[in-house]
C-alpha cells in the first residue's frame, strides 16, 4: 500500500514461527520534508533496521510501550522491522525487556547477525529473519504462555484477568509476576494496550464511538488519550500520516 510518500509492505511469518513473530515489514519514506512520526502502543517487541539518506544505519529494539513514542523526522529513509510477540523475550532473546518499557536500545552492527547490507533486499531480509529466529528460538515453550497471549488476542483485549487465569490454569499473581519480570508491565496494562490497538481499526474507518467493551464514550476517549496522547478525532484525521499504525493499517 502507499499513502502520500510512505510505502509499506508486511509479510506474515511461516506457521512454525507465528507464536513468536507477528509480522516482518518494511516502511519507506520518499518524502523530502521532515515530519515527526508517532508510534502507538500495540503490545509488540520490535526489532528495527534503519537507514537514512545520509547512509546512517542503526539496529535497535523497542520494548513494550504503553505511551506514544515520538519518532524523529525520517525523510528519505527506510526501515526493515520484525514485530515480535512478548513470548520472544523469554524464548528467543532469553533476557528481560522490563528495562525497555517505553524505551529502546541501540545495538552494534551484526546484532544476531543483521547488518546494513541486509537492507538491500526485503525478501532476503525476510528469509534471513526466519532462518535466524528458527536457529535461536527455544523450542521448550510453556504452553500456558502461548495460550495466554492467544486468548488476549482472540478476544481483542476484551477479557478480564480472572477469566484468563481460570482459562489457562495459572494464577493471576503468577501471571503478573511473569509480566513484570519479562516486560515491565502488569497483565491488566497489557490487556488494555491490546484493546486500544484493536480500537484503532474503528478509528481508521472513521468511527468515533466505542465498539469494544469500554464502559462509555468518556472511558473510550480517556483510554485513547492515555495510549496515544491525542483525542479520537485527531487519530481518525491522522494529519500528515503522523500516527504510523494508522497510516499503514489495512482495514479491508
Amino acid at each position: 500500500m502507499s499513502k502520500h510518500q510512505i510505502s509499506y509492505l508486511s509479510k506474515r511469518p511461516p506457521a512454525s514461527l507465528n507464536h513468536l513473530i507477528e509480522s516482518i515489514w518494511m516502511l519507506t519514506n520518499a518524502a523530502e520534508e521532515s515530519i515527526e512520526g508517532i508510534i502507538l502502543p500495540d503490545g509488540k517487541i520490535d526489532l528495527f533496521l534503519f537507514l537514512n539518506q545520509q547512509d546512517h544505519f542503526e539496529i535497535f529494539i523497542s520494548g513494550i510501550c504503553d505511551e506514544p513514542i515520538r519518532k524523529p523526522a525520517f525523510p528519505k529513509s527506510r526501515m526493515f522491522a520484525v514485530s515480535f510477540y512478548p513470548t520472544a523475550a523469554e524464548y528467543l532473546f532469553k533476557e528481560s525487556f522490563a528495562d525497555l518499557h517505553n524505551k529502546r536500545h541501540v545495538f552494534e552492527d551484526h546484532f544476531i547477525g543483521f547488518c546494513k547490507a541486509d537492507m538491500d533486499d526485503f525478501s532476503a531480509f525476510y528469509d534471513k529473519t526466519c532462518t535466524t529466529v528458527t536457529h535461536l528460538m527455544n523450542r521448550n515453550i510453556d504452553q500456558r504462555r502461548l495460550r495466554l497471549f492467544e486468548l488476549i488476542n482472540q478476544y481483542n483485549g476484551e477479557i478480564k484477568v480472572e477469566a484468563l487465569a481460570k482459562a489457562i490454569g495459572w494464577t493471576a499473581r503468577s501471571i503478573n509476576r511473569y509480566f513484570r519480570k519479562w516486560l515491565g508491565i502488569t497483565l491488566k496494562n497489557y490487556i488494555d494496550i491490546i484493546k486500544f490497538s484493536n480500537a484503532l481499526k474503528q478509528l481508521k474507518l472513521g468511527s468515533l464511538y466505542p465498539e469494544l467493551d469500554y464502559a462509555d464514550q468518556s472511558h473510550f476517549i480517556k483510554a485513547v488519550k492515555k495510549f496515544s496522547g491525542s483525542k479520537p478525532t485527531v487519530l481518525a484525521w491522522n494529519k500528515n500520516d503522523r500516527f504510523i499504525q494508522l497510516t499503514v493499517m489495512d482495514c479491508c
